[in-house]
């Protein structure tokens, strides 16, 4: 069984260390601290989204991004804790929160919600007829 591992490469792997575990990221301690970390979470995907219907990115964006189950109101707590600022977004699957990472790339972390997801496959079915 393959892990999906994306490699963020980052000007300060500690500040981004701080900040991928205050998402709620565990730590795995491996050789190399100072040049690397790896942070696990409790499963890991690869998304593929329609960039037609996906609010302005264009075909071969990339995102960073993580499903979580856990109120977003949480993460929130602990961005503003940490000191970062975020945004919460109404999306087409349900909500988000983006924030800016140390090294300026902004991160995803969404709640999927199964019935707004239903809702916006049902549009977009009706807008193909």
């Amino acid at each position: 069984m393959l892990t999906v591992l994306p490699i963020r490469y980052v000007a300060d792997v500690e500040a981004s260390r701080t900040f991928y575990a205050g998402l709620g990221l565990d730590v795995r301690q491996e050789p190399g601290a100072a040049v690397w970390v790896r942070l696990d979470a409790s499963a890991g995907a690869v998304g593929v989204h329609a960039a037609a219907v996906s609010q302005g990115r264009v075909p071969g964006t990339t995102e960073l991004g993580f499903a979580t189950e856990e109120p977003l109101e949480e993460i929130a707590q602990r961005l503003e804790r940490d000191g970062y600022p975020y945004e919460l977004v109404e999306e087409n699957f349900g909500h988000s929160i983006r924030v800016t990472d140390p090294d300026g790339v902004v991160v995803q972390i969404q709640h999927i919600d199964s019935d707004t997801v239903r809702r916006s496959a049902a549009a977009v079915a009706e807008d193909a007829v």
